[in-house]
């Protein structure tokens, strides 16, 4: 085994609310390093930020809606944070990304209070508090006769589809498939997304797309206009179509989530903290009731990272991060911590019906009112991992993260004093 490496405070998991935690707590002076298997959700989500779509209702005004369901569910993320918190947190992250390393590219929306509906790759109308700027001008209100563009190339985007979905909720919408010329290799939205960083293909795009054209004013495209620039990309794209024009979200790979990890990850590095993927957290060594280390596994060898405060974001049972083993008991894999919101046995996980209140669906790492894992003094945990949320029935997943990694940071902040602190 490999010598201890020591930090002040060691972040297990690279989505959201790892990244965000680890960048405020190193932007707080602490000595931050985030271990993770691999990138978090954020090249499988579509790169918006959904505070509170629904309660259970579709919500209009997320601020007062929040503070009702964290009124009534005190179990819930939101009531843990606060409302204040959750507002902090989106201000921040709104000014990361303005001040990250692509140019022009930030976040808009109502927030708080008011949330905007934007086309989904099905043609539904999803709820969303900010979006991309690249995807702003497709929100429902301000949406004329618009043109759904896709290519046969990408056979998991269907423009038909999504234009009769989005004309069948009152929108005056038509579907144009457009020929493009790409590698195998390159036919899916990442690889036509590296073409559109060129602007010479981007002017032979166009000019294919234009003369299919009508009398709409708006034109969508599936998320795909670019990597490195796509705020020039979408301008200069609407200059030679002379329409508005914004991105839809798509089955993975996520273009917009993959700018946002590279947003996220980029502000980490600017605060001095380190990211080490590959890194699978094996198991933790412990110590009065604080975890004083954990072991990672990665190329054949261990490596031990001790530190006094430790955050959990690797997530819920999408990442595998809690399971359920052959006897249908729920447990916490990475550090065996006890969890909440678990159907007592002998009580269904699940029942029939997909679209129903599954049982099992709001566990999560039990944790006090601080964020503080129940057992583990130092251990904080954020994000998917917390209990008593439904967020994809509430579209409130990236809000909790951000929210709950922001209070994170916060807490660490409250009980270290200061790194000096924190490594005594």
């Amino acid at each position: 085994m490999n010598r201890e490496l020591h930090y002040d405070a060691v972040v297990i998991g690279a989505g959201v609310a790892g990244l965000v935690a680890a960048t405020r707590l190193a932007q707080g002076g602490a000595r931050v390093c985030v271990l993770a298997r691999g990138v978090g959700s954020t090249h499988l989500a579509p790169g918006t930020v959904d505070v509170l779509g629904y309660a259970p209702d579709a919500v209009r005004e997320p601020g007062p809606a929040l503070e009702q369901l964290a009124a009534s569910q005190p179990g819930h993320p939101y009531a843990l944070v606060g409302a204040g918190v959750v507002a902090d947190a989106l201000d921040w992250f709104v000014a990361t990304v303005q001040a990250g390393p692509l140019p022009g590219y930030g976040y808009v929306g109502g927030g708080l209070e008011l949330g905007g509906r934007y086309p989904s790759a099905l043609g539904a109308l999803r709820p969303s508090a900010l979006v991309p700027v690249t995807m702003a001008a497709g929100e429902a209100q301000q949406l004329g006769r618009l043109c759904i563009v896709g290519t046969p190339a990408l056979r998991d985007f269907h423009p038909s589809l999504c234009a009769a979905n989005l004309a069948a909720a009152g929108i005056d919408a038509r579907a144009v498939p457009v020929e493009l010329e790409l590698d195998r290799a390159d036919a899916n939205t990442l690889g036509v997304a590296r073409r559109f960083d060129d602007p010479g293909w981007r002017a032979r795009f166009c000019a294919r797309l234009a003369p299919l054209l009508g009398g709409e004013d708006h034109v969508g495209l599936p998320a795909m206009l670019g990597l490195r620039d796509p705020f020039g990309a979408l301008a200069d794209v609407e200059q030679r179509l002379g329409r508005r024009v914004f991105e839809i979200p798509t089955l993975p790979p996520s273009v917009p989530g993959m700018r946002l990890y590279e947003i996220l990850s980029s502000a980490l590095r600017a605060a001095g903290g380190r990211l080490v993927l590959g890194a699978e957290v094996v198991s933790g060594r412990w110590s009065g009731g604080r975890v004083e280390a954990v072991v990672t596994r990665a190329a054949g060898h261990d490596r031990v990272y001790a530190a006094p405060w430790f955050v959990l974001a690797s997530g819920g049972f999408a990442s595998g991060a809690i399971e359920l083993d052959s006897h249908w008991t729920a447990r916490e894999r990475i550090l065996g911590l006890p969890l909440r919101g678990v159907p007592p046995a002998g009580e269904p996980r699940f029942v029939p019906e997909y679209a129903s209140e599954q049982p099992l669906a709001r566990a999560g790492v039990a944790v006090g009112g601080d964020l503080r894992a129940e057992g583990a003094d130092n251990v904080l945990v954020c994000g998917a991992a917390l209990p008593g949320a439904a967020p994809w029935r509430e579209h409130s997943g990236e809000g909790i993260a951000l929210a709950s990694a922001f209070r994170v940071a916060q807490v660490v902040g409250e009980l270290a004093g200061s790194p000096a602190e924190a490594t005594a």
